[in-house]
């Protein structure tokens, strides 16, 4: 298991402030991790990548991206949460798609969720099919929607969800950082309550995991610290072919 970078930024959030924890682990088939997570001991940024290209370029890729986005200075998220959480990822795209020139690698990218959360508003962005949750009395929403293969053929009718899983191209990702001059990223913006959980991971946790039963984990888990530690053994029970991540935050009652 690598160690999360962990952002120390200048100021600190607002009351209530958002406590969270995460892991990753290379899971149990893969030789190495090629995620990458960012944790805010402040409760106002966080984000989980999951590197792509192979041969230790997936790394590197997601290393910049958690680089790009611990980069970002107080000053600038003073200015707008999510134009400035879009304007790094930008810049991620650019720094990877020039580091995959230098190693020569066309393949090399990454996906990534980030939230950065202030005043109780979390402005998620994310491309790929790394995912946000949202978790609030009992029931869990996806606040992500995966840019794949699989998800462009459910959307258009053309497969069920039963028939989603055997699919051959259930990994194949449609926009990745890297994966083009020009990223697409997508942006949502929630208002967060007192006892509500926000969860971003990637797909080797929700590719062993059902919804409901990540939802169970948050509904049982007395921290975040606790919530990271029970979804992770589960993947790591379930087979945990990819690398696994996982962040958890929670909004503190009273």
């Amino acid at each position: 298991m690598i160690a999360p970078v962990t952002r120390v930024p200048l100021g600190g959030a607002p009351a209530p402030r958002p406590e969270g924890a995460g892991l990753t682990h290379r899971g149990r088939v893969r030789s190495r991790n090629e995620d990458s997570i960012l944790t805010d001991p402040t409760g106002l940024l966080w984000a989980v990548s999951d590197g792509m290209g192979g041969h230790g370029h997936g790394d590197v890729a997601s290393d910049i991206v958690i680089d790009c986005l611990a980069d970002i200075s107080d000053a600038e998220l003073e200015l707008g949460l999510g134009e400035v959480l879009l304007a790094a990822l930008r810049r991620a795209n650019r720094m990877v798609r020039e580091r995959g020139r230098v190693l020569g690698s066309t393949s090399m990218g990454a996906t990534v969720v980030a939230a950065a959360i202030s005043h109780l508003v979390a402005h998620v962005a994310w491309v790929g099919d790394s995912r946000a949750y949202l978790f609030r009395r009992g029931g869990l929403r996806l606040l992500t929607h995966d840019h794949t293969v699989i998800q462009d053929l459910l959307d258009h009718g053309d497969l069920t969800p039963d028939q989603a899983s055997l699919h051959p191209e259930s990994h194949v990702v449609t926009r990745a950082i890297g994966g083009a001059d020009d990223v697409d990223l997508d942006l949502t913006r929630v208002r967060l309550l007192p006892g509500d959980w926000l969860v971003l991971c990637s797909d080797g946790l929700t590719g062993c995991l059902y919804d409901q039963r990540i939802g169970q984990a948050l509904a049982a888990a007395p921290s975040p610290q606790d919530a990271c530690r029970q979804l992770l053994i589960e993947a790591l029970e379930a087979g945990a072919p990819d690398n696994v991540s996982v962040i958890a935050i929670h909004i503190p009652e009273g």
